[in-house]
């Protein structure tokens, strides 16, 4: 059998939380012969143990696909983590341990403090990112990496609004539009992570009013980025 601590943080329900990382990791690997088991660490990450004929095969997978803890992490190198908080001067994003992103090293997203480039961009606590070392001293500090930066220009410039949600599954925030009567003003839910996703609306929705909307109904933070051309 072999262990892994999955980059994936486990807060909100704890049992939703595990079922659906559960159903979404069987799914990824129905096709190996492996048994997969799902528990979670005293500081709250996913625990993935796989027994099986190709538990090798299927552990390299879900470490390519979600990555996993780095206590020491390299100077240049890239890491899969989450948004820790957000704070005027600086965001956090935990690896397994923790990164400072200042305003300065933020500077490929736009003038303003932490706080405003998070909003800029719809950043939300325990947003799946990927960041990119700076330096290992006295704090660690790193940037978000060049991908990264990418795909939020990418939807900045999409042309319409998307809505960021975290604590919630792809189910529940659908069925929450759909309660709300805004189905028809969305095109639809990207997953960004096992309970992190983005609601991406049509080109005359107004995301703010998605998020006036939807906010009584979840139980999730939402971050909201304005598309422009």
């Amino acid at each position: 059998m072999k262990q892994i601590t999955l980059c994936i943080k486990v807060y909100g329900n704890e049992k939703k939380t595990v079922d659906t990382i559960s159903a979404t990791v069987a799914n990824e690997l129905k096709e190996l012969a492996v048994q997969i088991n799902i528990t979670v660490s005293a500081d709250r990450w996913a625990i993935a143990e796989i027994e099986g004929e190709d538990e090798e095969f299927a552990s390299n997978l879900l470490i390519k696909q979600y990555g996993t803890l780095t206590s020491v992490p390299d100077k240049g190198a890239i890491y899969k983590g989450f948004i820790d908080s957000i704070e005027e001067d600086r965001i956090v994003v935990d690896i397994g341990t923790q990164i400072i992103i200042s305003p300065e090293n933020m500077k490929d997203l736009g003038p303003g403090n932490a706080r405003q480039v998070a909003s800029r961009f719809g950043m939300i606590r325990y947003l799946p990112v990927e960041v990119e070392i700076i330096n290992n001293e006295p704090k660690i500090q790193g940037k978000f990496s060049k991908y990264q930066a990418d795909t939020w220009w990418q939807w900045k410039k999409a042309g319409y609004d998307r809505v960021t949600a975290n604590a919630i599954t792809r189910s529940e925030l659908k069925a929450a539009v759909k309660r709300t009567g805004h189905a028809r003003d969305i095109y639809g839910i990207e997953r960004l992570g096992i309970m992190e996703h983005a609601i991406v609306c049509r080109e005359t929705t107004d995301g703010p009013g998605i998020v006036a909307a939807i906010g009584r109904l979840v139980p999730s933070e939402l971050g909201v980025i304005i598309g422009s051309f």
